[in-house]
């Protein structure tokens, strides 16, 4: 085995030798290089000292000057390491599945065959065993608490029947879930220690800058204890893992059993849980993704504190607020998020806050984009009054709006089922649901949306109170009808909705740019409600006199669906 790890003394000494020989050179130009500053940097005008004829003068050795910082390497991050490592744990799960139809058939066997019963017991038997296999996984933890509090990923425990946590001294403890939240996929799990466990404490992520450090230890591939190092490459990364994203980056390498492990600042504060990675090959490529431990810390206190989240829930369906209706609404830049319709029996219920209204600003915090509301509502304590400020009537207004929580809307909108009424998603202007604080999905109902509205005029009157049919009229390339039984019935439109309907949409019109087709309604114009359609023709020649570029249009879908677009005036 020896003779395979060193090479033979002859052969080595051979190449040292070439080695030396091919550095020789570059030394002389290192030394011809280094005396030439040392020269450049004499004073002007001094002479060299003179020397005796025929005589070559003595060429000086340069002294080369060293730094020993350069020379150490980055600074070790040793003794960071050796205080936190035996406060992550690997995770081992095991799960029992049940196979079907896998195996061979049991073949068959003529009657009264010597080896009849001797085939049968040996593929029942085997049947039996592969029956129920058992599936093992492998991921990452970290203690928080020395009385065998645990923190990891909810996908590294989903569907497991056992979970032991493996400790770096070998220690195997059986856990228990505590609690677990899908949304942000974390899990708390509690061991019962004989002693107490070293632990580890949350930082806050808010702090992180994109080139900070960052450390992460965990299992990947079944190496526990592993340790690796990178920076923080990016902040707020949304990779659609669920409603809250807001990730953390880093190239620290992160792989297939780092999940749930904790990532480090420089004080061995957990500022992430690492989650995910981008990886064409299933290993590390430098991307990597960890939750940010100021949405981390919040849940895990809570599923330590109940066994589950308690979020705070505003009540309204909102969506982004593009450039066009930004423009329509006279806002300086396109941000916010728009509400396109509010819960019944919500908290905003009460009308402080408002369909068409741009929400800004969430208790001191700015909403930049319609998915940072969702977040900093759910970050919140439920119960709790909050200054929230919002953009109406071209102008911003502070409201207070006390919170309720998220949970509570599951009922909220069983309550509206119990009325035939249920709250709708309220889609963007390219149909899509997206952005919603309160997630109904697979809601089917009639409710319009439009709780609390005060616009001067009442968009839930019934079919009865409609006023007269009244001829249709053509604007940005759309005809409008006035809503009757008829219409209502071949397009399928909802008693509840209200507004004109759109009959027809011109191929290449602005209306057909925004996605418009016949059977969707106008219920607003520049947050103005129109039953008829003269009134909406008569809102949009105001709009093109005032100087308007756009038209903000509040648009049902015939089931009640909810959204607004900005239509470009012709």
């Amino acid at each position: 085995m020896a003779s395979t790890n060193r090479l033979p003394f002859s052969r080595s000494f051979a190449l040292l030798a070439s080695i030396a020989v091919i550095a020789a050179p570059v030394a002389g130009v290192t030394e011809q290089a280094y005396a030439q500053t040392q020269n450049s940097g004499a004073t002007a005008g001094a002479q060299p000292p003179a020397t005796p004829n025929n005589q070559t003068p003595p060429t000086a050795s340069p002294t080369i000057t060293t730094n020993p910082a350069m020379n150490a390497g980055p600074a070790s991050v040793a003794d960071l390491a050796s205080g936190l490592l035996d406060a992550v744990v690997n995770i081992s799960t095991s799960q029992k599945v049940k196979d079907e139809g896998n195996g061979p058939a049991t073949p068959k066997v003529p009657d009264n065959s010597p080896y009849q019963d001797e085939f049968k017991d040996f593929f029942n038997n085997k049947k039996d065993d592969d029956s129920n296999r058992k599936v093992s996984s492998l991921g990452s933890g970290f203690v928080i608490d020395p009385a065998g509090y645990i923190v990891t990923n909810n996908h590294v425990i989903e569907g497991a029947d056992d979970i032991e946590a493996i400790f770096p001294n070998g220690t195997k403890l059986k856990a228990k879930l505590i609690g677990t939240d899908t949304k942000t996929d974390l899990s708390v799990l509690k061991v019962e220690p004989k002693h107490p466990l070293t632990s580890v404490k949350f930082g806050d992520s808010s702090k992180m800058r994109i080139g900070d450090w960052v450390m992460a230890i965990g299992n990947p591939f079944g190496l526990g204890g592993s340790v690796t190092i990178g920076i923080v490459s990016a902040r707020g990364r949304n990779i659609n893992a669920g409603p809250y994203d807001n990730f953390i980056q880093t190239d620290a390498a992160i792989n297939k059993g780092n999940s749930g492990g904790p990532l480090f600042n420089m004080k061995g504060e957990v500022i992430g849980i690492n989650t995910a990675i981008i990886s064409p090959s299933g290993g590390s490529i430098g991307i990597g993704f960890a939750v940010p431990s100021e949405l981390a810390e919040g849940v895990v206190n809570q599923l330590r504190d109940f066994g589950e989240t308690r979020r705070g829930w505003l009540g309204v369906r909102i969506q982004p607020v593009t450039d066009d209706v930004a423009n329509s609404l006279g806002l300086s830049e396109a941000k916010g998020a728009l509400v396109a319709g509010v819960i019944k029996g919500g908290p905003v219920d009460n009308g402080s806050i408002k369909a068409g209204d741009v929400i800004l600003k969430f208790d001191g915090k700015d909403v930049e984009e319609m998915r940072d509301l969702p977040r900093v509502v759910a970050e919140s304590t439920v119960g709790k009054e909050v200054d929230v400020v919002i953009y109406r009537d071209g102008k911003q207004q502070t409201v207070k709006v006390t919170l309720g929580r998220l949970e509570d809307s599951d009922q909220a909108a069983a309550a509206s089922a119990d009325k035939n009424k249920k709250p709708q998603l309220a889609p963007d202007d390219k149909g899509n649901s997206d952005g919603v604080i309160n997630p109904d999905q697979g809601d089917e109902g009639d409710d319009d949306g439009m709780d609390g509205q005060d616009q001067g005029g009442d968009p839930q009157q019934s079919p009865q109170a409609q006023p007269p049919v009244q001829a249709t009229s053509s604007i940005l390339g759309m005809k409008l009808s006035t809503l009757t039984a008829e219409n209502r019935k071949s397009f399928g439109i909802a008693d509840s909705v209200d507004g004109v309907v759109i009959t027809e949409v011109a191929p290449g019109s602005a209306a057909a740019e925004k996605g418009l087709k016949p059977g969707d309604v106008v219920v607003e114009v520049a947050q103005e409600f129109v039953q008829t359609p003269s009134a909406a023709s008569e809102k949009v020649a105001s709009l093109k006199r005032e100087g308007r570029r756009n038209a903000q249009m509040m648009i049902a879908s015939p089931k009640g669906d909810l959204r607004f677009i900005a239509v470009a005036l012709e």
